[in-house]
């Protein structure tokens, strides 16, 4: 499990004191780029990040994101929002990753999401197949998908 913390702007809270749910996606895409990023890969030596291994002109592409608000996310200068992040499964061209998003002084996330990528290869127009060694980063952070509502 990768684990992160975002500080919200003053630009993300809109009149009712609290972060608007446009901007939640936003943080939320902000610790999904940290963890596909940053987060430590078994296979490459070369790079960081669980996508070191995918070669260049391969992108991830959102396919679909389900986001369920359990609490309010209120903006209080100096005290970042915690991010929990994990990949929930992994396919042939494709993977999906669960987030939990915590604020200050709750154990229980404010938000859950589950995001599906499609990896795209540019050069051919089309999806691009997992490698071993991108399939084997992915599946060292593998757990089960976040809990959505029904």
């Amino acid at each position: 499990m990768f684990e992160c913390e975002i500080q919200p702007r003053m630009r993300d809270v809109n009149l009712g004191g609290h972060v608007d749910n446009v901007e939640a996606i936003r943080i939320i895409d902000e610790a999904r780029i940290l963890f596909l990023r940053f987060a430590p890969g078994l296979s490459s030596s070369s790079g960081t990040g669980l996508l070191a291994g995918t070669p260049d002109g391969v992108v991830e592409l959102m396919g679909s994101q389900r986001v369920d608000y359990h609490a309010e996310m209120r903006f209080a200068p100096f005290q970042p929002f915690r991010l929990r992040l994990w990949v929930s499964r992994v396919g042939r061209s494709s993977f999906a990753v669960s987030t939990e998003l915590h604020v200050e002084g709750s154990d229980a996330p404010a938000l859950v999401a589950d995001s599906a990528l499609v990896l795209w290869d540019h050069r051919v127009g089309a999806s691009w197949p997992l490698d071993d060694a991108v399939r084997a980063d992915l599946e060292a952070h593998l757990a089960p998908p976040v809990a959505l509502r029904g």
